[in-house]
């Protein structure tokens, strides 16, 4: 079993839905990929920064679940970051309605000492310029994975270049991957990407699933057609922690083990969304995990004769 690094948010959001809404629950990037990536017993510590509003339950929730926070920076008198937003009925879509960065705005990543050799690194949805000094502290990780958006294409491109060339593999929706690259064909935008440094990339479409690109092997994992999604959020960084997680458990980054990695980043995600926030991630047991596994098994598995 491989450390895993994950650099991002912790924090609170509220949620609006067609289902219900909540008052302030815990959140946040990192929070999401630590919750999932420990289902698969991964060696996880995070990387983020709160302020002293932030409930020491919250901490504790993370750490019963082998959570490693030391790499989390608690600033005194400052409050956490908050983020707040209302989910349309196709669920597909949302409006912002609160984005307070407060501590994130003084962000600068810390990594653990004993963390400092771990063999994966997960970069979630930060400023480009924190994502490389996560990088800088790390004595040489065997494999680095990144996600972004498309905010720091328009607005800090040229550090962003710098983040992609680093990584061995990006994750990204199909409307960043078409804007990063200038291309409307998700083949031709991979290739693009690739060529930018990642030997991996991970495009995410939501419901529609997830293709893996790889020089010219391509790889897809359909989304798990669910009776009711209850909250969208976190499903991105769920899919990154699942995703990560099992690359932690098998040490083995090549181009088959990867898509056996999508397949759990996707049965973690399909969780995420059945309940508010975190609460399905807490809540969901390893027969549940294995349960969905061989359903997702199932939408891809056939028999064919071929002449």
């Amino acid at each position: 079993m491989s450390q895993l690094v994950a650099v991002g948010t912790v924090a609170f959001d509220a949620i609006e839905t067609p289902f219900g809404k909540t008052d302030k629950i815990l959140g946040g990037a990192a929070t999401y990929i630590g919750l999932a990536a420990s289902h698969l017993n991964a060696d996880v510590a995070l990387v983020a920064i709160i302020g002293d509003d932030f409930p020491q339950s919250f901490l504790d929730t993370m750490v019963s679940r082998g959570i490693n926070l030391d790499g989390v920076d608690v600033i005194a008198g400052e409050k956490s970051f908050y983020w707040s937003g209302r989910y349309h009925h196709d669920m597909n879509s949302r409006d912002t309605l609160a984005t307070e960065l407060n501590v994130l705005t003084q962000f600068n990543p810390k990594v653990p000492n004993n963390y400092k050799n771990a063999d994966i690194l997960l970069l979630g949805n930060l400023n480009p310029e924190a994502q490389l000094a996560a990088i800088d502290q790390m004595n040489g990780p065997k494999f680095i994975v990144m996600d972004t958006m498309n905010y720091w294409m328009d607005n800090n491109n040229e550090e962003l270049q710098k983040v992609i060339s680093k990584v061995d593999a990006i994750t990204i929706n199909d409307e960043e991957a078409r804007q990063l690259s200038g291309e409307y064909s998700l083949v031709k935008a991979a290739k693009v990407i690739q060529n930018l440094g990642p030997e991996f990339v991970v495009i995410k479409k939501g419901e529609h699933g997830a293709l893996l690109f790889h020089n010219e092997q391509v790889f897809f994992a359909p989304a798990l057609p669910l009776e009711d999604v209850f909250d969208p959020t976190g499903a991105g960084d769920s899919f990154a922690g699942g995703f990560a997680g099992y690359l932690a458990k098998t040490e083995d980054y090549s181009f088959d083990n990867l898509k056996s990695a999508i397949i759990y980043g996707t049965a973690m995600a399909s969780f995420c969304v059945e309940a508010f926030g975190t609460e399905r991630l807490l809540s969901v047991s390893k027969s549940e995990i294995q349960k969905r596994l061989r359903m997702i098994q199932s939408l891809i598995q056939f028999d064919i004769e071929l002449e």
